[in-house]
């Protein structure tokens, strides 16, 4: 990771994002779309340690630190981008590439930041590029969808800058390393809950299972990457070992299952198990202990993959069919075969089958804090993975591809996003079959071992009974058409009640204040204006004017008395001079 000649790799995308429309015009943007990504990921391998220090307006800002916790988030990032733009190579939209770019460039300048300013400004870029992720789908939902998502972004954007505010204000430094949990204050914990936000800790979470299914497809592919894993980063950044996140990330391991299970539409279902995902991320890093630091990067890192390859299926679906709900579908393995096979290896993965990356990525969580002795902890994450295999690993495949026959004959997907999803379902195998290649790049050494004989036999178990419960319960397990209430009730209902007041009395206030300037206010003012026009009228007009005209009449006087005759001239001057001598002779 060292070497004389370099780049920050956010520039890449920042440049490639601003060349993007000439290289349409040129016709490479596919090209373009691959290289950029490329030279991105090579570049990560010859950054130094440290770089990147700019002196502005007394701050110290630093747009490079790199360790090894930062290089397998930036591998895992720089990566991934490749993968998501191979899918959504087809995709026309000049636009939606651009926001794709600047997106990825906000999360590769916040985990290489050294500062909280610095942190702030990437922070920033890519809340409002990932909006436009949402918004290009350009359906009424999504329009909505977009502007939620954007201004619960904004707030967490706000509380982690008064967090930041703080920061400066007690201490001067905004060097962005690790808090200890004894010496938190009010600046620690609102810049806590501003990575929070983005990490979908409930209860303000609902926003990514609001936003994520009516992204577009290639959109929804980069997002459920980018946000949270790049929140996880930070949290293990700045605080690990806090004991709530320990708390928090368990509960929503177990609140996204929860809600996936009984949820209807494919993406929804998948944004939930971000939510739940992550929790296992966020659980860890409030463990911190080095094995579960090394077990959240190396599951935010399984997790990209395998929750982009489901999401990548999922998106095929819908692109090709029309539908993402599992009512509707059914029967597809027989026009979409790859697509199967690809959704369903991403399925195993979530659910930590041996042999897959979820499975050396999950355990190492779970083996921590069985090992930091969090009993109540250690089981709230074992109901979460039967609940993932449930729901993901059973459920989604077998109502989308099997089930009760739709009736729909949708073709396979194109070839680009076969790829795509071929390069996600290829990294889910061979990390399971080759962990080293994912423990050498971990923060801390790595000695546990996954694949022992009590783990293999847990896991088995576990999926075997989950499995018979299904088997048992497929009936109960039918997916229905409704809409399943979240937290985020509360916030529209907020909405709609703020709403029906500014429509209601505040508005009613406004036509009686509006009438009251009429009837009252308009009248003052024009007779005030009356009032001020006679002034300057008749009384400074008069006064400036009536001086003027005075001289100019004292002025025409005057001339008259120029005859041009040199003798009258010569008898006023002498009679001037005996008046002036008669004076000086009185006085």
């Amino acid at each position: 990771m060292t070497g004389s000649i370099f780049v920050h790799p956010a520039t890449y995308f920042l440049l490639g994002a601003a060349l993007l429309p000439l290289m349409g015009k040129l016709r490479l943007q596919k090209v373009w779309l691959i290289l950029i990504p490329l030279a991105a990921f090579t570049q990560i391998y010859y950054l130094p340690e440290s770089f990147g220090h700019v002196q502005y307006l007394g701050f110290d800002l630093v747009f490079g630190r790199v360790d090894r916790l930062t290089f397998v988030f930036l591998h895992v990032f720089t990566l991934m981008a490749l993968t998501g733009c191979i899918y959504g190579l087809r995709v026309k939209e000049t636009g939606q590439h651009i926001a794709a770019f600047l997106y990825v460039a906000g999360s590769l300048g916040v985990t290489l930041a050294g500062d909280y300013l610095t942190l702030f400004i990437f922070w920033e870029l890519m809340a409002f590029a990932s909006t436009f992720l949402i918004w290009y789908r350009k359906k009424k939902r999504s329009i909505e969808a977009g502007y939620r998502y954007l201004l619960v972004h904004t707030a967490g954007g706000l509380i982690l800058l008064a967090g930041i505010f703080l920061l400066y204000q007690t201490g001067h430094d905004l060097s962005f390393g690790v808090f200890s949990q004894e010496g938190a204050g009010w600046a620690e914990y609102l810049i806590m809950i501003g990575f929070m936000l983005n990490a979908a800790v409930p209860p303000i979470h609902a926003w990514l299972p609001d936003a994520y299914p009516e992204a577009t497809v290639t959109g929804a592919v980069f997002m459920c990457a980018f946000t949270t894993k790049t929140a996880v980063y930070v949290l293990a950044r700045a605080f690990p070992g806090f004991e709530i996140l320990a708390i928090m990330g368990a509960i929503m391991a177990l609140y996204g299952v929860a809600y996936a299970v009984i949820e209807n539409d494919a993406r929804r279902i998948l944004a939930y198990h971000v939510v739940s995902q992550v929790g296992y991320m966020v659980c860890a890093v409030g463990i911190g202990t080095t094995m579960a630091i090394n077990g959240a990067a190396a599951h935010a890192y399984a997790h990209i993959f395998y929750k982009a390859l489901l999401f990548m299926g999922a998106g095929a679906v819908l692109e090709m069919t029309g539908k993402s709900k599992l009512s509707e579908l059914g029967g597809l393995y027989r026009t979409m075969p790859w697509t199967m096979i690809f959704t369903v290896i991403g399925g195993i993965a979530i659910s930590g089958f041996p042999l897959t990356s979820g499975f050396i990525s999950k355990s190492m969580i779970v083996q921590a804090a069985g090992d930091a002795h969090m009993t109540i902890i250690l089981v709230m994450l074992l109901l979460a993975a039967i609940g993932t295999f449930l729901s993901v690993g059973i459920k989604l495949p077998y109502f989308i591809w099997f089930g009760k026959d739709s009736g729909i004959r949708a073709p396979e997907a194109p070839w680009n996003m076969q790829l795509g999803m071929g390069i996600a379902a290829f990294i889910c195998i061979f990390l399971g079959f080759y962990p080293d290649a994912l423990y050498n790049m971990l923060p801390y050494a790595v000695t546990y071992e996954p694949y022992t004989a009590y783990h293999l036999s847990e896991t088995f178990q576990l999926f075997a009974f989950t499995g018979l419960g299904f088997y048992l319960m497929v009936k109960h397990m039918k997916p229905h058409s409704v809409s399943n209430l979240d937290l985020d009730w509360f916030y529209r209902r907020g909405a709609g009640s703020f709403m029906r007041f500014a429509e209601g009395p505040v508005n009613r206030t406004n036509e009686w204040v509006s009438n009251v300037y009429k009837t009252v206010g308009l009248r003052f003012t024009m007779a005030s204006a009356r009032a001020f026009s006679w002034f300057d009228r008749e009384g400074i007009d008069w006064t400036l004017d009536g001086s003027a005209r005075h001289v100019v009449r004292s002025g025409d006087r005057l001339r008259h008395l120029q005859t041009g005759k040199v003798q009258h001239y010569i008898g006023g001057a002498v009679a001037a001079l005996l008046i002036v001598v008669l004076v000086a002779a009185l006085l």
